[in-house]
């Protein structure tokens, strides 16, 4: 009898655990949040500014405010009607202590609160509270100031009136401060909340938001309004781009109580970015409404092409290549979305792609009958992309018969692993030959694979995937990968799950990470959204007294281990010197420093990290001079290592 079966009359009631009022959240609360990381830090202030974003929808919100107070704690306030402070009938409690207490209560049940609403399953608020060491929320109703405050999710002030105020204020104002038992940082980032509400701002014409840090040496205030909604979205999204034709388009359209709205401009660009919402909430996985989109959308210009005798009558352009530089974003609102997880990533509910369907086919067909001039330089755009499609196929397959890579052989520049089980394998990719000569020598070749980069890599910004075929620079990382490139890209034939970029911490470094980033985002996005992709943090100083060595990763690091080293002795000698790149490093070094798996720190690429180095890449790189000199202008003082 196996050991474990011994146990099996131990299991019994004593054994069930009964997780009270908001315990369930603490104890798994990447349930709820995602993670416990730097995004589920900001999914709490998402939750709260959604609710007020719901009063928005209902009406009665017209003006929020977002403030990082010092100390990393945030208070969010609302024009809104004020959440009810009056006795809920099912618990006899104040609803206000309902909302912030019990998990799946709130006005989004059906019980005429809201008709739309983002937060679906009524777990925002007490979620937030339950993470916070400390939350107080304050509401302006009647004439009276509200107020009540918590700890952890436990009641440490009922309900009181602590005020009064002008008959005629109303609204909520939420204060917190993230729990650090709960998360890995409590630190905010404004950018991060910036890029949220300025979304916000576009999704609801009109709504005002406004974001603040108050934080000492980090003060800086934004007042976001837009009146234009999703044209200005669209707008913002081509800004360092050239249009391919003047005007965004704009559809709208309802059926029963849903509405949808879609806004669209095509640039020079060669990849497409489109950007869904459902309730105001971010669907980055699409859904329903995506695919009723982009269905139509391929139906759409395949029928005016072939009606208008610019196709012929076997000709098809595919949906890629109608998406070809497109910039779009969809935004429905329907009473109950059916989202996947409590963090909203996808939306299911058929019955909104059939209006998204339904409106773009009547909208655009519209638009192009009306526009022959724009019609036509759309479908020229397409038209190219199919051709570059075409010649892309017959490169890779000329690359492929030139190279004998249709066998499986693998570039002279990879160094591989003996392991064979992709989950288990990682491959470095290294600038310059001196590194990579002594990671190759440093690694671990059970796992650990050498891809050495040399040179500058192909501008991304100007090339189709027909070029990148035939390139010396990008093609054996494609082969070395897998997993093709593009519409061919297959996550399922991808040979490693840790792609890691190991380039000097200088201008350089970061060129090439921008560059590789970049690249990554256009042609292999599913490496990113599958978390594949990392940056490895090599060290900056090593620090030495008599045979004491120690390496910082910063600036500070390195002044706290000096400070270490010399002990009682403040006057003591330590010899500190910069880290010029990897390649001076020994093999050793390297590898106790950015490659052993028990001591090196890794950097999770994000699709927000990957879109902030393609957003610098159009900047620098592409045909606009006005914003690159722009950019040169605001980013030169933060300059420190430039060659002379």
């Amino acid at each position: 009898m196996p050991e474990n079966m011994t146990n099996l009359n131990e299991y019994d009631a004593s054994q069930i655990q009964v997780l009270e009022g908001l315990e369930a959240v603490r104890k798994r609360p990447g349930m709820y949040i995602g993670s416990t990381s730097t995004s589920g830090l900001h999914h709490l202030v998402y939750e709260i500014v959604d609710n007020a974003i719901d009063e928005a929808l209902a009406g009665f919100c017209s003006n929020i405010e977002v403030v990082i107070e010092p100390g990393d704690a945030i208070r969010v306030t609302d024009d809104g009607r004020g959440i009810p402070v009056d006795i809920q009938e099912q618990t006899g409690k104040p609803a206000l202590e309902v909302v912030y207490t019990v998990l799946h209560a709130g006005g989004k049940f059906g019980g005429g609160g809201y008709k739309v609403s983002g937060g679906l399953h009524g777990v925002g608020a007490s979620v937030v509270n339950a993470l916070s060491d400390w939350l107080e929320v304050q509401v302006f109703k009647n004439g009276s100031i509200y107020e009540m405050k918590f700890s952890r999710g436990n009641i440490t002030e009922p309900m009181r009136v602590v005020g009064k105020c002008d008959p005629e204020s109303h609204g909520t104002r939420v204060r917190f401060h993230p729990d650090p038992e709960m998360f890995d940082e409590t630190e905010y980032h404004y950018d991060v909340l910036y890029k949220r509400m300025r979304e916000q701002a576009f999704l609801n014409a009109g709504l005002t938001i406004a974001i603040e840090d108050e934080r000492p040496e980090r003060e800086q205030r934004a007042v976001l309004c837009y009146e234009g909604g999703i044209r200005e979205f669209v707008a913002e999204l081509n800004r360092h781009k050239t249009p391919v034709h003047e005007n965004v388009i704009y559809m709208q359209g309802e059926r029963d109580s849903s509405v949808c709205e879609l806004a669209l401009q095509w640039n020079n660009s060669f990849e497409e970015r489109i950007e869904s919402f459902a309730n105001n909430i971010l669907t980055p996985e699409g859904g329903m409404h995506e695919t009723g989109f982009r269905t139509a959308l391929t139906r759409v210009l395949n029928a005016y092409g072939k009606a208008r005798k610019i196709l012929k009558e076997d000709e098809n352009l595919s949906g890629e290549d109608c998406r070809e530089g497109l910039a779009a974003v969809i935004s429905v609102k329907l009473e109950n979305p059916q989202f996947e997880g409590q963090t909203k990533s996808k939306l299911g509910n058929s019955e909104i792609r059939t209006l998204v369907d339904n409106v773009v086919s009547d909208r655009l067909s519209q638009f192009l009958e009306e526009n022959p001039g724009p019609a036509r330089q759309i479908l020229e755009k397409a038209m190219t992309a199919s051709r570059a499609r075409e010649a892309a196929r017959k490169a890779r397959d000329s690359v492929r018969r030139k190279t004998g890579l249709e066998s499986g052989q693998m570039p002279d520049k990879l160094q591989d692993c003996n392991e064979r089980d992709p989950a288990l394998c990682e491959i470095y990719i290294v600038e310059g030959d001196s590194a990579a000569g002594s990671a190759i020598q440093g690694r671990d070749s059970r796992f650990q694979a050498i891809l050495a980069m040399w040179g500058k890599m192909l501008n991304v910004e100007k090339a189709r995937a027909d070029k990148i075929y035939g390139n010396d620079k990008l093609y054996p990382l494609i082969v070395a990968l897998g997993a093709g490139i593009g519409s061919e890209f297959n996550i399922e034939k991808l040979r490693y799950h840790k792609i890691i970029i190991m380039a000097d911490a200088d201008v350089d470094g970061s060129h090439i990470r921008t560059l590789l980033l970049t690249f990554f985002f256009r042609y292999m996005r599913p490496l990113i959204e599958h978390g594949y992709v990392y940056s490895a943090v090599p060290p900056l100083y090593k620090l030495s007294r008599g045979k004491q060595q120690r390496v910082a990763y910063s600036d500070a690091q390195r002044d706290a281990i000096s400070a270490e080293l010399r002990g009682d002795n403040p006057d003591a000698r330590v010899d500190i010197s910069r880290y010029k790149g990897l390649g001076e490093m020994d093999p050793h070094e390297l590898w106790e420093t950015t490659m052993d798996p028990e001591k090196r720190t890794l950097r999770r690429i994000t699709l927000d990290d990957a879109q902030a180095a393609d957003d610098v890449f159009t900047i620098l790189m592409g045909e606009e001079v006005e914003p690159r000199r722009a950019w040169i202008e605001t980013n030169a003082r933060y300059v420190v290592n430039l060659d002379i």
